[in-house]
Formats: C-alpha cells, sequence, structure tokens
C-alpha cells in the first residue's frame, strides 16, 4: 500500500519545475491529484500524462479570487473531497526599488500572496480533518538579493500565513507548514539568473549541486505524509546546505 493511498490533494502551479515534481510524487505515493496552471496548456498536459491520468489540469490565475474558489470546487467534485493542498504557483520578476511599477508589484503580489492566502481559506473550509498544508516559500527570505523585494516580500507574508493557519487549523489536526528551497534548477532559476551565477552556486552548497524538483518534492512527501502529522507550524529549507 502506498504511502497516500486513498487521499487527493490540490497542488498550485503543478505544470512545470518544482510544481510538476510535486505532482509527480504525489501521485506516485497513491494519491489523486487537481493540479492548477494559468497558461502553458501543453506542459500541463505532459504532466498529467506523466501520472497515467492520476493528475487532473485545471486552467487558474490565482490572483483573481473566483478562480481560486473555482479551482477548489473542481477539486473536491473531481475527487469526492480534499486531504492535502499544496501552494506551490508562484512567479518572480527581478526589479530594483528604483525601477518596480505598481503594475508588476501587483501581479507578483497577487499570483504569490494572495493567492496563495485565499488558497488557504479553501483549504481551511474544505479539507477533511488531519489534513494537510504546505506553502511554497524560498530561501530568499533569508538570504536577500537585489532587485528581488518584490518577490521576497510575496514570500515573506506566506511564511506568515503558515503560522496563523496552523494555530488556526491545528484543534481539527490539519498541519501547516512551509518548505523554502534553495536554487532549484528550474525554468524559473534559470530565466531569472545569468549562466556565470549558475556556474557559481552549487561551490556555495554543501552538497556541491543545485537542488532539483524532486528533491523538493521529497520534503513535501514526508509533511503530507503519515510520518509528517508531528510536524506544524514550521519552515522547512531545502536548499543543500546553501551557505
Amino acid at each position: 500500500m502506498a504511502a497516500l493511498d486513498g487521499k487527493s490533494a490540490v497542488v498550485t502551479g503543478g505544470s512545470r519545475g518544482i510544481g510538476r515534481g510535486i505532482v509527480e510524487r504525489l501521485c506516485r505515493d497513491g494519491a489523486a491529484v487537481v493540479f492548477s496552471y494559468q497558461r502553458d496548456e501543453a506542459a500541463a498536459k505532459e504532466t498529467a500524462e506523466a501520472t497515467g491520468g492520476a493528475a487532473i489540469p485545471v486552467r487558474t490565475d490565482l490572483g483573481v479570487l473566483a478562480e481560486v474558489r473555482a479551482l477548489f470546487a473542481t477539486a473536491e467534485e473531481r475527487l469526492g473531497g480534499l486531504d492535502i493542498v499544496v501552494n506551490n504557483a508562484g512567479t518572480a520578476v527581478p526589479m530594483r526599488f528604483a525601477d518596480a511599477t505598481e503594475e508588476e508589484y501587483d501581479r507578483v503580489m497577487a499570483a504569490n500572496a494572495k493567492g496563495t492566502f485565499f488558497a488557504i481559506q479553501e483549504a481551511a473550509r474544505r479539507l477533511r480533518d488531519g489534513g494537510r498544508i504546505v506553502n511554497l516559500s524560498s530561501v530568499n527570505t533569508v538570504a536577500p538579493a537585489p532587485a528581488n523585494a518584490i518577490y521576497q516580500g510575496s514570500k515573506g507574508a506566506i511564511e506568515q500565513y503558515t503560522l496563523v493557519a496552523a494555530l488556526e487549523l491545528g484543534e481539527r489536526g490539519i498541519t501547516v507548514n512551509t518548505v523554502s528551497p534553495g536554487a532549484t534548477d528550474t525554468d524559473l532559476l534559470r530565466a531569472a539568473n545569468p549562466p556565470e551565477a549558475l556556474e557559481q552556486i552549487p561551490a556555495l552548497t554543501a552538497l556541491g549541486r543545485l537542488g532539483r524538483p524532486a528533491d523538493i518534492a521529497a520534503v513535501v512527501a514526508f509533511l503530507v505524509g503519515p510520518d509528517g502529522g508531528w510536524v506544524t507550524g514550521q519552515n522547512l529549507r531545502a536548499t543543500g546546505g546553501l551557505r
């Protein structure tokens, strides 16, 4: 019997990168999954096919509350209830304070902070008792970088949501945790960093390499699995020992 047999999950931003790794791992562990994607329908179909149909893609703009609610309503209907929510979706637009625009600020905050807040709200209303919520943040909240204020601010908000939600939902046996990846080899990382920076990162980690989506998915799998039930309100920094 797999660790998550009979469980159902929502994963936001599940079509690529870390999100896809999480979707594939949860399905491999026995869960049925609905995952959101915003634009890349081809990638979403690839992810669904890679799971043998155990994962169902739903196009969603997480910055729009009505679409967040529709995602969860669809998941609950298709899966017959919810046990796990993983808030992975996010975006980043490197901009220094002097250059940042209101439009980019609102876009990043909507996708990252607003979307996660209302996904937690839906999880609080719909999860079965004993459910699990995992929110994805970033090592950048403790390792700040220039031109990263909007992104880091949005992820800092998510970490605070975790702490409050863990207190509010603990009486129902629902755990709420954050996972903060370090430098993980995804399209988002490569788009935000020049090649020379990517070549230098492995030397800054204890394990001497970039992270892989499967590394982060393994941490999430622990938190939502049977061995993670006594962990809540925590931030697990999955960084490979990034210094």
